[in-house]
C-alpha cells in the first residue's frame, strides 16, 4: 500500500470568478476537497500549498509554450476588471495570478513525483488542456500540462515524458504545443464528434509521438477497456517515459452536463490501475467535470487506486 498522496491545492483557486452559472465553477473544488477530507483513507492524503509567486516565478516556463502577446493581454484583461477571451472562457480580476499559481502547482506536482517519488494531485482550476500558444479557450487559460511536461525535461533525470488525457474533450492546446517534441507523448481518448472538433486519429504527431483515441457517444467502460488494454497502454509502455502526467478530465461521466458520455465514478479507478501499469507513480491534474458529485466520486476512485489498487475492484 502506498503511503502518501500529495494532494496540490489551495484555496486561491476558488478566485478565478467565472460567474455563478458557469459550469467551471469554484464549487466543483469545493465539492472535491470536503470529498477527500471524509475519505477513510484522508489520513493518507498530505496536502500541500502551490509555491507562492513570490518564491517562484513561473513566467520563465510558461513563456517557453506561450506567446509573449497574449500573456500580456491576458494579464492586463485581469488588471482592468476582467472579461472573456471567448463566449466560454472567462478573465476575472485575479485569474491572471490564479492561473499562474496553478502553473505552480503542476511543476511542484512535478517535482514531487521526481523528488519524493509519491503521486501527486493538482486539484487546480482554471483548466488548461484547450489553452494554445497564442489565446485561451474552452475554460482555460494556460496550457499546465503541456507546461509541466516541458519543465520535466529540464531536470537530469528526465528525458521522456508521456501525457494521457482522459477529459472527455481532446486536449488541442496539449496536443498542439507537444506534437512536434519527440521527447513527449501525447495520448488522449475523447468523445467524437465534440468540442474543440480536433484530434481524429490520422493526428499522430511529427515522430508518431501522438495517438488520438476517438469514442462514439454513450460510450461505457466496456467501450473504453479495450482501448486501454490494446491501444492506450502499449503506446505509452513502448514510449517508457521517465514521467507520466495524467490531464484528468472527469467530464465522461453518465451524469455530467457538457458531454454524452456514460462513465461512472467508479470506472477511473480502472483507468487508474491502467495507469500503474506504466509507471508506479504519476502526476494527475485536474481538466474538466461539471457535476459536483459525479466530479468528486471519480477523483475519490482516482486516489483510491493510486493508494491501493486493491480498494476499488475493477467490475468483470
Amino acid at each position: 500500500m502506498a503511503s502518501q498522496l500529495t494532494v496540490l491545492y489551495s484555496d486561491a483557486f476558488l478566485e478565478h470568478d467565472t460567474g455563478r452559472l458557469h459550469p467551471e465553477n469554484s464549487g466543483r473544488l469545493i465539492a472535491t476537497t470536503q470529498a477527500l477530507k471524509t475519505a477513510a483513507w484522508a489520513d493518507q492524503l498530505h496536502w500541500q500549498l502551490p509555491t507562492a509567486l513570490s518564491a517562484r516565478d513561473p513566467l520563465p516556463a510558461i513563456r517557453r509554450l506561450h506567446n509573449l502577446h497574449y500573456l500580456n493581454d491576458l494579464e492586463h484583461l485581469a488588471e482592468v476588471g476582467g472579461g472573456r477571451l471567448d463566449p466560454d472562457t472567462t478573465v476575472s480580476p485575479k485569474s491572471y495570478d490564479v492561473a499562474l499559481l496553478a502553473v505552480n502547482a503542476w511543476l511542484d506536482g512535478v517535482d514531487c513525483v521526481l523528488q519524493k517519488l509519491q503521486s501527486a494531485f493538482v486539484l487546480s482550476r482554471p483548466p488548461g488542456h484547450h489553452a494554445v500558444s497564442d489565446r485561451g479557450m474552452g475554460f482555460c487559460l494556460l496550457s499546465n500540462a503541456a507546461i509541466a511536461a516541458n519543465y520535466a525535461l529540464q531536470q537530469p533525470q528526465v528525458n521522456r515524458v508521456a501525457i494521457l488525457d482522459w477529459d472527455v474533450h481532446h486536449g488541442n492546446g496539449t496536443q498542439a504545443l507537444v506534437e512536434n517534441n519527440p521527447q513527449i507523448a501525447y495520448c488522449s481518448l475523447h468523445q467524437s464528434p465534440a468540442y474543440p472538433g480536433t484530434g481524429f486519429a490520422s493526428e499522430t504527431g511529427l515522430y508518431n509521438n501522438v495517438l488520438n483515441i476517438p469514442m462514439a457517444p454513450g460510450s461505457t467502460l466496456a467501450e473504453y477497456k479495450p482501448q486501454f488494454e490494446n491501444e492506450i497502454v502499449p503506446f505509452l509502455k513502448n514510449f517508457q517515459p521517465d514521467l507520466l502526467i495524467i490531464s484528468a478530465g472527469y467530464d465522461a461521466n453518465h451524469a455530467d452536463p457538457l458531454a454524452s458520455m456514460s462513465l461512472q465514478p467508479s470506472d477511473y479507478g480502472v483507468f487508474t490501475r491502467y495507469c500503474l501499469e506504466i509507471q508506479p507513480r504519476f502526476l494527475l491534474g485536474l481538466e474538466g467535470g461539471y457535476d459536483y458529485d459525479a466530479l468528486a466520486q471519480s477523483i475519490m476512485a482516482t486516489i483510491a487506486a493510486c493508494l491501493d489498487p486493491q480498494f476499488s475492484v475493477a467490475p468483470t
